[in-house]
């Protein structure tokens, strides 16, 4: 069962982030201070959640947070400054859109960039723990979903409306045939050559 808060003492918002492995697209982030009574049955890990059940989280979040707010670096940016930055500077834009300051941040994952002077903790999984950064991946997965869906129209190709970015196997033949759009992230060396090498890399969970 997800624990609604870390702390009692400052208010806190949860952060996470979607989309960091994927081949092409922004990463999206995600702030949310979520009120004391906050519960939903189906709230978890998105990855944990199917896309039906994620769409009717968002609802929820956004209708009864107590505020939230989705920022997202685009993959041009990412090849400049790398994915593991950017994804810490999604997080940063998604925290000075709150519209209320939190005074303590629960980060999915091990590491941070500290924003200002508000204190931070590092959670692995968490999203998987605690409420507001598992609401917080709700959001950052289906604001990036839609984003990706969008995108479709533009490459049907690639399929993203289904793959959403990732590097699946229909998607590396996809740039294997089609080569590489103004979407994809060339710092991941993603070039039909280097595909072939690491073709059975990792497995993907969308």
């Amino acid at each position: 069962m997800l624990q609604p808060f870390y702390q009692k003492r400052y208010i806190e918002a949860g952060c996470d982030e979607a989309g960091r492995g994927c081949y092409a697209g922004p990463v999206f982030a995600a702030a949310v201070i979520l009120p004391k009574d906050f519960y939903h049955p189906l709230l978890n890990d998105s990855k944990q959640v199917n896309e039906p059940n994620r769409n009717e989280l968002r609802k929820f979040i956004e209708k009864n947070a107590a505020c939230y707010s989705v920022a997202m670096v685009c993959n041009q940016e990412i090849d400049r400054i790398n994915i593991l930055k950017a994804s810490f500077k999604a997080m940063h834009l998604a925290l000075d859109k709150l519209k209320k300051r939190p005074k303590y941040l629960l980060i999915d994952g091990n590491r941070f960039t500290p924003y200002y002077d508000v204190k931070h903790k590092c959670i692995v999984k968490g999203d998987g723990l605690y409420s507001s950064i598992a609401a917080a991946s709700i959001l950052a997965k289906t604001y990036r979903d839609e984003y990706m869906k969008n995108l479709h129209a533009e490459y049907p190709h690639y399929n993203w409306q289904n793959n959403k970015g990732y590097g699946t196997e229909e998607h590396r033949l996809a740039i294997d045939s089609h080569g590489l759009t103004k979407y994809h992230r060339l710092s991941f060396n993603i070039n039909p050559q280097q595909m072939q090498l690491n073709f059975e890399e990792e497995g993907i969970i969308m």
